[in-house]
């Protein structure tokens, strides 16, 4: 199996443009209502100490992933030979939203018009021809890489797995690494619409 790959956030210089969020649903030609990348903001804390964070979040192509485990037609698989990365074959997908169900992270999304499944699949077809997922090209904050998880993880080692807005990491242990502001790590948050 190729090296384990896996998404980096900078949150810290995450500045909730949603860039990566309008080139993934452009690169997947998504109609409105649909997302595969989503950028959420939060507050933190009290008036007069409030603080605010934004999350780019995507499929975290698990190395446990829930979707693949509770997929009964096998159309959610884990490629080995992309690295681990969870993708995807509508031929085999029966519409039963099993995955949707199952994902922690609310990853896997229903077209109800074809009746499948869709995710993102830290767009396969452009790292062939050796570009990178749309989302990492689009940040004008350059608060997204790709690539291999302990090489990402080496460069950076203050990076997290886990914060207070979503699930525990040993669940399916996510290949998304944070480099978390202090108040992502507060349980006291609220998700704020800008």
């Amino acid at each position: 199996m190729a090296d384990k790959m896996g998404f980096y956030f900078n949150q810290a210089a995450c500045i909730g443009c949603r860039t990566c969020q309008v080139a993934c649903k452009d690169k997947n030609d998504l109609e409105i209502g649909y997302l595969f990348r989503h950028v959420l903001s939060f507050e933190e804390g009290s008036y007069p100490s409030v603080k605010s964070y934004h999350y780019a979040g995507t499929c975290n192509h698990c190395e446990m992933p829930a979707c693949v485990a509770n997929c009964p037609t096998g159309a959610l698989y884990i490629d080995d030979e992309d690295g681990g990365t969870v993708q995807y074959d509508t031929s085999k997908c029966d519409g039963c939203q099993a995955c949707v169900t199952a994902c922690p992270y609310s990853v896997p999304v229903y077209f109800e018009e074809e009746k499948v499944v869709r995710k993102c699949d830290a767009c396969i077809e452009l790292r062939a021809n050796g570009e990178q997922p749309a989302c990492v090209a689009a940040c004008p904050m350059r608060a997204l890489e790709f690539g291999p998880i302990d090489e990402l993880a080496a460069a950076h080692p203050d990076a997290l797995k886990d914060i207070a807005i979503l699930p525990d990491s040993s669940t399916t242990s996510p290949c998304t690494l944070i480099d978390a502001r202090p108040a992502a790590l507060e349980d006291d948050f609220v998700e704020v619409l800008l």
